[in-house]
C-alpha cells in the first residue's frame, strides 16, 4: 500500500500536546495529542477492503502491510495522534472527551484530489481513554466493520472500514455492564472518512474560550469540506451552520428510511459532515417500534429511541449553535435556523416515506395515512423492512393472513387482519391517484426499500463463527451488504428467528459494545 503518501496536516495547523504522554488527563487549549500505538506482535488479518483501499489512494495490499493495519512498526512518515473534543452525553455536559479508542495515522489524497483520514480503532490508550485501555474486542470491531460498509452500500453517508484484524491479545470486557467481565479476543479496525470532525471539537474550543482556535477550526472545516460556501465574514459562518443543519437532517431521514437506530446520539458522536459515525450499540430495526432503543445504557428513558432521532439531532444542533455563537453573534438567526429545522426534516421525511410507498408525490392527506400506518405497524408488530418488501408484491398476495403473519412478531387475530385489510384497501386507493405508472411506482419502492439489512442476529452469528476460526458467514454477509437492494441470499430476508429474542447482542447492547 502507498503508506508513504499519508501526511498529518491537522497537527501542523492546530495547537497540540506533543509530549506523547498517554496518561489520561485534561489537555486544555489543544485539539490533539501525539500518541504511540501499543503495537501487536502476533496480528492476523480477518478481512481487507480492497475496493476502498484503491478508492482512497492506498492501493493494493501485500503481506508486509499487515503491521500498518494494526499500527505496529510504523514508518517515519506516520506521526500518530488522537484528537480532543468535548460533548453532551445523554443530555448532560461531559466536558473534555476525545479519541479514547481511536488513533489517527493522518490523511491521504487520491488521484482525483479527494482526501480521506485514516484511523485505527483499538490500537491503544490515549490521554482521552477515560480510565480504559484503548483496545477493542472482536465483537465490537466486526460490528463496526460490517455496518459501516452496509450503510455505505445503502447509500447513507458514513465512515467506512478498510480492514479488520485480530491483535493476538485478549481483552477484558463487561458486555452488558452486568458485573460479569470476560476475556474476549482483541481486534483492530482501520476506518476512513473525509473527516472525523465532530460537534464536540467545536464545543471544546468554545467552552475553553479558545476563540482564535475555534475560528481557525471553523475556517479549516469550511475550506476543506464545505467548498460551496463562498461568503465572507459572519455570513460565512451562518452559511456553514445552515448547511450542517441540512446535512444532519438529511442523515436522520436516511436513518428512518432503513430503520437504523444509532443508540448513542451524544454530541461527541455527531459528525460535522453529516456522516454516520461511531458504531456502538446500534441496531437495524426488526419489529417496527418508534420507542425502540438498542442501548441498555439508554434505559429506561429511551432518549435515543428510533422515533426520537430527529428531535435529538435538533437538540444537538442547539448545542453546536451555542458553541459557534462567538462567531455568529446573531441570536435571531440561530433561533430561526433551528426552529425551521423541524420543517425541513419533516418535509424530507414525508417525501422519503412517499417513495417507500411508491407515491408520485407527498399530498397533505398522506399525513393521516402515515399516522395510521405507524399505529398499524406497532399494533401488529410487523417487521419494518419485510413489510415494504411484501407491499411491493401486493398484487400477487393471495392470503393476507398467511403472508403478513410471516413478517409479524406477534399473533394476527381476525380483528387485526381486518384492520390490515382496511389499510391495504386504502393504500390501493391511494396508488390509483398516482400520476405515474405502476412500473414507475414500483421502481420508486425498490430504490427506497432494501431487501437486505444487517440485523443484529446475523452479526451475532458472524461474530460467533469468526471466534471459532471460520469466515463463511462473513463472506456471505459482505456480498449481501454490497447489494442491499437485491435478494441474493433469501435466507437473510426473514424476520429475526425467535431463538434470538433473549440473546445478548441480538437486540440490545451496552455503550461499550
Amino acid at each position: 500500500m502507498n503508506i508513504d503518501k499519508i501526511t498529518q496536516p491537522f497537527t501542523e495547523i492546530f495547537p497540540g500536546d506533543f509530549s506523547g504522554n498517554t496518561i489520561q488527563r485534561n489537555t486544555p487549549k489543544v485539539l490533539f495529542s501525539t500518541v504511540e500505538p501499543v503495537g501487536f506482535e502476533n496480528p492476523e488479518l480477518i478481512i481487507f477492503n480492497e475496493k476502498l483501499s484503491e478508492e482512497i489512494g492506498l492501493g493494493k495490499f501485500n503481506e508486509d502491510d499487515l503491521n500498518f493495519l494494526v499500527a505496529t512498526h510504523l514508518p517515519e512518515n506516520i506521526k500518530t495522534y488522537a484528537t480532543a473534543y468535548a460533548g453532551h452525553q445523554f443530555g448532560n455536559w461531559a466536558g473534555q472527551l476525545g479519541d479514547g479508542r481511536a488513533i489517527l495515522a493522518g490523511e491521504i489524497t487520491n488521484e482525483a484530489g479527494e482526501k480521506n483520514e485514516i484511523q485505527w480503532k483499538g490500537a491503544g490508550a490515549t490521554p482521552y481513554s477515560r480510565h480504559a485501555d484503548g483496545r477493542a474486542v472482536l465483537r465490537s470491531s466486526v460490528r463496526e466493520y460490517l455496518m459501516s460498509e452496509a450503510m455505505h452500500h445503502l447509500g447513507i453517508p458514513t465512515t467506512r472500514a478498510l480492514s479488520l484484524c485480530f491483535t493476538g491479545e485478549e481483552v477484558v470486557r463487561d458486555m452488558m455492564y452486568s458485573g460479569n467481565p470476560q476475556n474476549e479476543k482483541g481486534a483492530v479496525v482501520v476506518r476512513t472518512a473525509e473527516s472525523f470532525l465532530r460537534f464536540g471539537h467545536f464545543e471544546l474550543m468554545s467552552a475553553q474560550k479558545e476563540i482564535k482556535t475555534l475560528t481557525e477550526l471553523t475556517d479549516f472545516t469550511i475550506k476543506n469540506y464545505f467548498k460551496s460556501i463562498t461568503s465572507q465574514g459572519e455570513q460565512k459562518y451562518k452559511d456553514f451552520f445552515s448547511e450542517v443543519c441540512n446535512k444532519t437532517a438529511d442523515l436522520m431521514v436516511e436513518w428512518f428510511r432503513v430503520g437504523f437506530v444509532h443508540g448513542v446520539m451524544n454530541t461527541d458522536n455527531m459528525s460535522i459532515l453529516g456522516l454516520t459515525i461511531d458504531y456502538g450499540p446500534y441496531s437495524m430495526m426488526d419489529e417496527y417500534d418508534l420507542n425502540f432503543t438498542p442501548n441498555t445504557t439508554d434505559l429506561p428513558g429511551r432518549r435515543y429511541a428510533f422515533g426520537k432521532q430527529g428531535q435529538i439531532s435538533q437538540w444537538n444542533l442547539w448545542q453546536l449553535a451555542n458553541a459557534l455563537f462567538p462567531l455568529i453573534k446573531d441570536e435571531k438567526f440561530l433561533e430561526e435556523t433551528l426552529n425551521s429545522y423541524g420543517n425541513y426534516f419533516w418535509e424530507a421525511h414525508d417525501k422519503m416515506l412517499s417513495r417507500k410507498f411508491g407515491f408520485d408525490e407527498f399530498k397533505k392527506e398522506d399525513e393521516e395515512f402515515f399516522i395510521n400506518w405507524q399505529g398499524l405497524m406497532q399494533e401488529l408488530q410487523l417487521d419494518y423492512t419485510l413489510f415494504f418488501n411484501l407491499l411491493e408484491k401486493l398484487d400477487s398476495i393471495s392470503d393476507i393472513k398467511t403472508d403478513f403473519q410471516m413478517i409479524s412478531y406477534g399473533f394476527l387475530d381476525d380483528a387485526k387482519i381486518k384492520k390490515l385489510d382496511d389499510f391495504l384497501q386504502n393504500y390501493s386507493f391511494r396508488l390509483k391517484t398516482n400520476t405515474i405508472s405502476k412500473e414507475e411506482s414500483l421502481d420508486l419502492m425498490k430504490k427506497a426499500n432494501p431487501k437486505f439489512l444487517l440485523r443484529n442476529y446475523l452479526l451475532f452469528e458472524c461474530i460467533e463463527e469468526i471466534n471459532n476460526g471460520k469466515t463463511e458467514i462473513l463472506q456471505k454477509l459482505t456480498k449481501a451488504l454490497e447489494n442491499p437492494y437485491e435478494e441474493i441470499f433469501p435466507e437473510f430476508s426473514v424476520k429475526r428467528p425467535t431463538g434470538y429474542d433473549d440473546i445478548s447482542g441480538c437486540s440490545m447492547l451496552s455503550c461499550s459494545s
